[in-house]
């Protein structure tokens, strides 16, 4: 459903009178609190959907505070936004670890909160959305898992993926293949200076695609509490629920993992190759026709000189033969000009071959070029 219930968590009244400010003009149950334990006490009933709970607070952070509502059972499932004066890196990666979804830095605008309260209600609405086929897609890896390994399954994404030509398409395989072993993931694709993100859950927290961006360029392979990242140069996958009270099964999945990513990463420059291909033929193509249309209108062009001198020549020839016997020439006069006359047509009859052979070479150079276009073209 749709973003309706807000708990705000502050032990300065000042800084809720702020908040309940910002969205009074939204269409939220907005309920505020000012500790830790009023928030612990109150969240079953009140039922929020996000919980915006400040960090530094007497007694109980902010911190216990998030962990307490992730390890119920019954509010592990709402949404926390930490409210903080602080916003360092190490606050927001201890943040993170300890399960909020977001953060967001004092002193804030009234666009920025009500912004993320949006994109959160967002993420509430595709959740809802997927909620029924997340289950039946846990439920088909339960029952697949009971029958094959998990070598089986990575056996199976390698051949699946060998023939995906498409980024959706080769997410969503990685997606299935994680999930068949029991892992929920967000994805990053790096694609022409581009991010494309998935998730097992739709979408992607904004406190994950803040890690994206942090730690993308900080080493392959990062672990925290139940999380692990692995980071390729295309392709960075963020691993949810790791079975950290299992160490001999946390090590096998994270090899798995990291096999996983780097047979993605191949397959996903694979596929931008065929593509580039795909474009490269396509300009051959585009030339090879130009060179044709080229070749056959400069063949045309000497065809028509050819014709021309044929006639030109067929005509003189038959001009001196009506003038000449009239002329009163002698005999050697009538043998220089016809002797002249023969070899002007040899000469002409010379650049007709030449003609030939251009002809000849050009469809050589043809023949050539589609050669090349058949082994250019991609498989």
């Amino acid at each position: 459903m749709a973003l309706q219930r807000i708990l705000a968590v502050d032990d300065e009244p000042f800084n809720l009178e702020i908040i309940e400010e910002i969205l009074e003009d939204l269409d939220f149950d907005l309920l505020t609190v000012t500790s830790g334990q009023q928030c612990l006490d109150v969240i079953e009933e009140f039922a929020p959907q996000v919980v915006l709970l400040d960090v530094s607070m007497p007694k109980m952070n902010g911190y216990e505070v998030c962990k307490k509502i992730k390890s119920n059972l019954a509010t592990q499932d709402i949404i926390v936004m930490f409210v903080s004066a602080r916003g360092s890196v190490e606050e927001r990666m201890e943040g993170y670890a300890v399960g909020a979804e977001d953060y967001i830095v004092k002193p804030f605008g009234h666009n920025e909160l009500k912004s993320k309260l949006l994109n959160l209600g967002q993420m509430l609405l595709e959740r809802d959305i997927l909620e029924q086929q997340v289950e039946d897609a846990t439920s088909t890896a339960f029952n697949a898992m009971a029958t094959s390994s998990e070598m089986g399954f990575i056996v199976n994404y390698i051949e699946q993926i060998g023939v995906i030509d498409d980024i959706q398409a080769l997410a969503k395989a990685l997606i299935q293949c994680l999930n068949n072993l029991g892992l929920s993931c967000n994805i990053e694709f790096r694609v022409d200076e581009q991010r494309h993100h998935f998730a097992t859950a739709g979408l992607c927290s904004p406190i994950v695609l803040e890690l994206f961006e942090i730690l993308r360029a900080k080493g392959r392979l990062h672990e925290f509490t139940s999380r692990i990242l692995v980071n390729y140069n295309l392709v960075s996958v963020l691993i949810l629920n790791m079975p950290s009270e299992d160490a001999d099964k946390h090590g096998r999945l994270r090899d798995h993992i990291c096999f996983i990513a780097s047979v993605t990463e191949q397959q996903l420059l694979a596929i931008l190759t065929r593509k580039q291909l795909v474009c490269q033929q396509a300009e051959l193509n585009e030339a090879i026709t130009m060179i044709h249309s080229k070749f056959t209108g400069l063949l045309s062009l000497l065809n028509n000189n050819r014709s021309q001198n044929e006639s030109i020549f067929r005509n003189l020839q038959e001009v001196f033969e009506q003038r000449i016997p009239t002329m009163g020439l002698d005999e050697d006069q009538e043998v220089f000009i016809y002797q002249h006359i023969d070899e002007a047509i040899q000469s002409s009859i010379a650049r007709e071959e030449a003609i030939m052979q251009v002809r000849e070479a050009f469809s050589e150079i043809e023949s050539d070029l589609s050669l090349l276009s058949s082994a250019e073209k991609p498989s």
